[in-house]
């Protein structure tokens, strides 16, 4: 996946009983932050914080998905526990997490596990990959994401 390049093709179960795919959403750009665990501190905030900037992702016409490794069950309730106004993608294969190379080797508790590095990806109305953050940092994070969205308008 290399920055200013068309992103492929791919489709993912999403919330709600929906697929989502990629190709079908061309004509604004979208927000896909990929994090590690339904219904964690850190996942939690990170959602919340997409959650309250929500409005102004809608004004500039960019969509926002969560996508995470968790079962669309998983999701579903996640979203419904946090009112999330965006879907949450469920890649369980781990096929869109290996496209954006986000799977990494954790420590955990002096373990090596592998999970999902949390990052986000934002792509054009044309389908192209215009910037990525790689192992965010929760705090401040979507409203920098939001600055960059709101310099492709």
């Amino acid at each position: 996946m290399t920055l200013d390049q068309p992103v492929d093709d791919f489709t993912l179960p999403a919330t709600g009983g929906q697929q989502f795919q990629l190709s079908a959403m061309r004509g604004a750009p979208l927000v896909l932050y990929f994090y590690p665990k339904d219904d964690t501190p850190g996942c939690t905030d990170e959602g919340l914080q997409f959650k309250a900037l929500y409005e102004q992702f809608a004004a500039a016409r960019c969509s926002v998905f969560g996508v995470s490794r968790d079962t669309l069950k998983a999701h579903d309730k996640f979203k419904a526990k946090m009112e999330f106004p965006f879907e949450l993608l469920s890649d369980a294969d781990e096929a869109v997490c290996t496209l954006f190379g986000v799977m990494k080797l954790k420590n955990m508790y002096g373990k090596q596990v592998r999970g999902i590095e949390r990052s986000t990806f934002v792509i054009d109305a044309q389908g192209v990959l215009k910037r990525e953050w790689r192992g965010v940092k929760v705090p401040g994070h979507a409203q920098e994401v939001l600055d960059f969205v709101q310099t492709l308008a």
